[in-house]
């Protein structure tokens, strides 16, 4: 069953129950314990062996601990307990307080997360949380629903990451081209320069961040987000009561006057400026060891994101208890005792998000001995496909297998050296545009599914319910992958990348002039 249709089926099951039920945990488990079953060709031992080792992957792997997840999810426990340790020295309350005065409108507060997402844009994993954790108290103050807030995060992380050469991702990518061109003698440009001009063919990013900008700058909202943000300005709901909120604080602290800006600020400058020092270091570091060419593309190809992630954790929360202890002179209400339940309720407060992150790496684990992603390459590779469809079937296939298996970074690593191949022997001439498809699908997917973990992390950074972000983002992005699909089949019938280009661009100022459109034929009052 392994490497055949059946293989596709775990990550099928766990998505539909998800969206059927909206209970994630339960959902994954049942993708889990299907593609246990698959693995192990319902043998019942071998079954509960595979789902053994998919449920510790998070914690140990190949005899050691697995350092990557574990500093992951000692992150995300840390910035719940930044969250309180701020919330109980009264900074979120001061900062919103200064940020009202400054950020005046709806508008302001929206496009300000939107241009915090596109500046932190050195690691996807980094601008999920750290954005979330500066933009929260500004949108709340000004009823922007947590909801929308998750959506423009999500839609910041990953597309910006991908297009850009300083980052975890970028690295990455032009370390994967260096070894496909390596091999390829007549393939004239550099691995850097071509992923640079792979940029403006990368039309899912391009359409994302368009319509992200569209709806920060305009009141307008589509199907369930709409509800979210009618909740939000009408009675001040900014997430479901009712539902599982990653990072909400189980109980009120007392709020005192002595909060000061700082309070806030300072944890975050500390989570933010200690993370990026510790990426150069970490990157030069193992640079040096590997005795490469000191560069900043060899440093952030090396960096250790996850290290690097805890360190910056670690410091924020000790700046955040130091400057809650500065306060018990002045403070009647500030005790130790008072701290410890902080401490228990910031960490409690990011449990939800730990465990659907291990119930997801545990189904991307068993997946990818189910090799669903060499499955689905393999329909491309053996279909004899015209030239022209290849780069919008690219794209269509990267977003699948980046949906199903809830990893980007997975299908970058199937499908890049696969496109790679396909073009340089039929078409050298679209070989770049059909690697930059496979790059926008993959992140359309990752964005998508609801077992990424990206979606997972901007739903926890936001503070918002991970289901009600999956179910408001997806008709956004569906839009832009809809757009996407039609400028990479001009391009390819055309062989033209800026007709392509043009076509995204039509057809979104036509989606923007008819929304517009339709927006103020509602707010005009009827005359009968």
């Amino acid at each position: 069953m392994i490497g055949t249709w059946l293989s596709i089926l775990p990550p099928i099951i766990a998505i539909l129950m998800v969206l059927a039920t909206r209970r994630v945990l339960l959902s994954l488990g049942a993708g889990i314990i299907s593609a246990a079953l698959l693995a192990a060709s319902f043998s019942p031992m071998e079954s509960v062996q595979n789902l053994w080792n998919a449920m510790i992957v998070s914690f140990w792997e190949e005899g050691a601990l697995n350092t990557y997840t574990i500093y992951i999810m000692l992150f995300i426990l840390l910035l719940g307990v930044i969250t309180a340790f701020v919330s109980l020295s009264g900074g979120s309350r001061a900062f919103a307080e200064w940020a009202l005065h400054r950020i005046k409108t709806k508008r302001g507060a929206k496009l300000l997360t939107v241009f915090l997402g596109i500046i932190i844009f050195v690691d996807d994993y980094f601008n999920s949380l750290a954005v979330g954790q500066i933009a929260r108290p500004i949108t709340d103050q000004h009823k922007i629903s947590r909801a929308k807030l998750a959506y423009f995060i999500d839609s910041t992380s990953a597309p910006i990451c991908v297009v850009s050469p300083i980052s975890s991702w970028g690295a990455y990518l032009i370390g994967q081209l260096a070894l496909i061109f390596g091999g390829a003698a007549a393939i004239s440009y550099s691995p850097l320069s071509a992923f640079i001009m792979m940029a403006p063919m990368n039309f899912y990013v391009i359409a994302t961040l368009a319509i992200v900008f569209f709806f920060a700058w305009n009141d307008i909202d589509l199907f369930e987000m709409k509800k979210h943000e009618k909740l939000a300005t009408e009675k001040g709901q900014l997430y479901s009561p009712d539902k599982e909120i990653p990072g909400q604080l189980k109980e009120d602290f007392p709020v005192h006057a002595h909060g000061r800006v700082r309070d806030l600020v300072a944890p975050i400058v500390a989570l933010v400026g200690v993370t990026l020092l510790m990426m150069v270091w970490t990157g030069y570091s193992a640079s040096v060891a590997d005795g490469l060419e000191i560069s900043i593309w060899s440093i952030f190809e090396n960096t250790d994101v996850p290290f690097s992630l805890l360190s910056g954790g670690l410091a924020g929360t000790i700046l955040a208890a130091i400057l809650y202890l500065s306060q018990m002179k002045q403070n009647e209400t500030a005790s130790y005792p008072l701290m410890g339940r902080a401490l228990v309720s910031g960490i409690k407060s990011m449990l939800p998000a730990v465990f659907i992150l291990i119930f997801a790496w545990a189904l991307t684990d068993l997946i990818a001995v189910l090799e669903t992603g060499v499955y689905l390459s393999s329909v491309v590779t053996n279909a004899n496909l015209p030239v022209a469809f290849l780069p919008v079937i690219m794209f269509i296939l990267a977003g699948l297998m980046a949906f199903s298996t809830g990893t980007s970074w997975g299908s970058f690593g199937i499908l890049i050296p696969i496109a790679a191949q396909i073009m340089i022997d039929a078409a050298p001439e679209m070989l770049l545009p059909s690697l930059a498809a496979v790059l926008a699908g993959a992140v359309f997917g990752d964005h998508s599914s609801p077992i990424s973990d990206t979606t997972i992390l901007s739903s926890t950074g936001a503070g918002c319910n991970h289901m009600d972000h999956v179910t408001t983002q997806l008709p956004y992005a569906l839009i832009s992958a809809a757009i996407a699909c039609v400028g990479y089949l001009v391009l390819g019938f055309t062989g033209a990348i800026w007709l392509g280009l043009l076509a995204v661009i039509i057809i979104l100022i036509i989606l923007f002039t008819v929304l517009i459109l339709r927006n103020n034929k509602r707010e005009i009052p009827s005359t009968e």
